[in-house]
């Protein structure tokens, strides 16, 4: 082979091997950015997944926990949140003397109210009242808000809340003597049947498991913003709350 051919040959091949050496390395530089927009769309799935989940709990947090019902104050920013038993006569006590003001406050906006109910002394005395008016007071929400409201007002009232070992929340005749004072709820046929029926059973079964999954450990509970106030603390952290205090007399009527 002549001196010539022998350098065209060697030329040949190194422009062989620089092509050889591009297509590497284009190889390469695909694979980087093919393994960096995988990353990047991890990440995002990740952030994703972590709004939704935010998300949700955001929209489980705006519609109370699950289950509970606002009676008052949707739209406030600060929260009241009343754990309680229907048989419960610390309840009663407590209901005669601040539910009237806590509605009031939460009617004029100063706080979100919500109410939890439970079924603590069902269990440990026997019976079924407190599952029983629970069951009533979602019959009356469906009625209205201001229903179950005023409704519950009267069954914690001095003149109709029984002893708690006199079950007599048990009774639907009962609930439904007491619901005749409540003007939404006196001759309501719907209202009534839903009482004697078992339409609103699933509805108290929900919200005594929401109860329960709370951490309360007697009631009444009264947490605010989710810090726990004793029930006596309870006139003077409203009245921070700008809630003026001249209700709160025994239901006798």
């Amino acid at each position: 082979m002549s001196k010539r051919n022998s350098q065209e040959a060697k030329r040949a091949a190194r422009e062989r091997l620089r092509i050889e050496r591009e297509k590497q390395a284009k190889k390469e530089r695909t694979r980087r950015q093919l393994l960096v927009a995988l990353s990047v769309v991890g990440v995002l799935a990740v952030v994703a997944g972590i709004g939704i989940f935010v998300a949700k709990l955001n929209s489980q947090d705006a519609s109370d926990d699950g289950m509970s019902v606002t009676t008052a104050g949707a739209k406030a920013e600060k929260t009241v949140d009343v754990y309680e038993d229907l048989r419960c006569p610390a309840c009663a006590s407590f209901e005669q003397a601040m539910g009237e003001p806590l509605q009031k406050g939460a009617e004029e906006g100063k706080y979100k109210l919500r109410v939890h109910l439970g079924a603590i002394i069902d269990g440990n005395m026997g019976g079924s009242g407190s599952r029983n008016a629970a069951r009533a007071l979602g019959a009356a929400k469906a009625v209205s808000v201001e229903a179950f409201a005023d409704y519950k007002a009267k069954l914690y009232s001095a003149k109709w809340h029984p002893d708690e070992q006199e079950d007599k929340f048990a009774d639907n005749d009962y609930l439904l003597k007491v619901s005749d004072t409540v003007p939404e709820l006196k001759d309501n046929k719907a209202f009534e049947k839903a009482v004697k029926g078992k339409k609103y059973t699933k509805w108290a079964k929900d919200m005594i498991a929401s109860f329960n999954g709370a951490d309360v450990q007697s009631t009444p509970t009264v947490r605010i913003d989710g810090e726990q106030v004793q029930p006596q603390d309870v006139p003077a952290k409203l009245k921070e709350l700008g809630v003026d205090l001249k209700s709160g007399k025994d239901e006798k009527k």
